[in-house]
């Protein structure tokens, strides 16, 4: 059996983002006027930006168990140009995760955990086998 573990990556997030266009996710108004972080210094070029942003935090959510917004924050985080002062790493945006992670909600392909002191979101079955399905596909061609 293939898992999204065993297929190039870009494919694979490529393969789902198709997949999450077809299915109808809602993507916010704000997307395509605001940077992903303060360390970004332009927009996102790609049209289909949200959608293989939804396609990598599925793939975080697979790959890590369970997720929330800040580590998320810090993984798609970079270096700031600071000028003549040493780069830092800072943060990405939160606004832009915290929306994927509600249209996955909506969609069926994410849901909120709290198990303990452990709080986040975790993949679902339907959202572990759209990704299993993809890698599938992605193995084939």
């Amino acid at each position: 059996m293939v898992s999204a573990l065993d297929v190039d990556t870009n494919k694979l997030l490529v393969n789902v983002a198709e997949k999450l266009k077809k299915i109808g996710i809602v993507v916010p108004v704000f997307v395509g006027l605001v940077k992903t972080g303060a360390h970004a210094e332009r927009l996102p070029e790609q049209d289909d930006f949200f959608y293989v942003r939804c396609a990598s935090i599925m793939r975080q959510a697979y790959i890590r168990n369970i997720i929330g917004v800040q580590r998320l924050r810090l993984h798609y985080g970079g270096k700031k140009n600071r000028g003549v002062k040493p780069n830092k790493h800072v943060r990405a945006g939160g606004s832009i995760i915290r929306k994927a992670f509600q249209a996955l909600e909506n969609a069926g392909f994410i849901e909120k955990i709290e198990k303990g002191k452990q709080k986040g979101r975790k993949l679902t079955s339907k959202g572990r086998k759209l990704l299993d399905h993809s890698a599938k596909e992605v193995k084939k061609s």
